[in-house]
C-alpha cells in the first residue's frame, strides 16, 4: 500500500463510521485522492462502505449492521447528543431531550426516527400515551462506544463542555 492509502486506512480504523467529507477534511487531502484510495481499499476488502441517511460512511470489516448504524449515527452532532443524553439518564422524554440539547422538536424527531430505525433507541408509550426514550441495547451500545476508539468519547465530552459553558454564560 502507498503511504496515503495507509493513512486513509488507519484513519478509518481509528474512526469507524467516518463519513467521506470528514475523511477529506481530517486528512487534508483532495476529494479525488481520497476517492481513489477508498476504491482501492474497498476492492482489496480492507474497507467497507455503507450509506446512512444521505452520507457515505466507511468501516473496517468486522462490524455488523447494527454496530455500523450506531457508529454512523454517533458521528452526527444531534444524534450523538441524543444518544449521550439517553446513555447518561437511562430514559428521557423527547421534549426534555430537545430542550436540554437545544434543538427543535422536529429536528429531534428526525434524528430519533433514524435511531429507532437502526434499533438503537426505542420509544415506549405509557397508559396516557406519553413517550419515553430508552436505549434498546444499553450495555451493548456503551460497550461498542467504549471499545471502538479512544477518540469516540471526545465528541461527548465536547458536547458536555459546550452545554456547561452555555449554562454558565446564560
Amino acid at each position: 500500500m502507498t503511504e496515503t492509502r495507509t493513512l486513509v486506512a488507519e484513519y478509518i480504523t481509528h474512526n469507524p463510521g467516518v463519513h467521506f467529507n470528514e475523511l477529506v477534511r481530517s486528512l487534508d487531502l483532495a476529494p479525488g485522492q481520497v476517492q481513489h484510495h477508498i476504491r482501492r481499499l474497498i476492492a482489496d476488502g480492507a474497507v467497507e462502505r455503507r450509506e446512512f441517511y444521505g452520507r457515505t460512511h466507511y468501516f473496517e470489516p468486522g462490524f455488523n449492521s447494527w454496530e455500523r448504524g450506531v457508529l454512523a449515527l454517533v458521528g452526527r452532532d444531534t444524534a450523538r447528543a441524543i444518544l449521550g443524553h439517553v446513555l447518561e439518564h437511562g430514559e428521557a422524554r423527547p421534549g426534555d431531550v430537545a430542550d436540554e440539547i437545544g434543538v427543535a422538536r422536529s429536528t429531534l424527531e428526525w434524528h430519533l426516527d433514524h435511531l429507532v430505525e437502526c434499533d438503537i433507541v426505542c420509544k415506549k408509550r405509557d397508559l396516557h400515551n406519553h413517550v419515553t426514550l430508552e436505549l434498546t441495547h444499553p450495555d451493548r451500545t456503551a460497550h461498542l462506544l467504549e471499545s471502538v476508539s479512544p477518540s469516540l468519547p471526545e465528541p461527548f465530552v465536547e458536547q458536555f463542555d459546550r452545554m456547561l459553558s452555555a449554562a454558565i454564560e446564560g
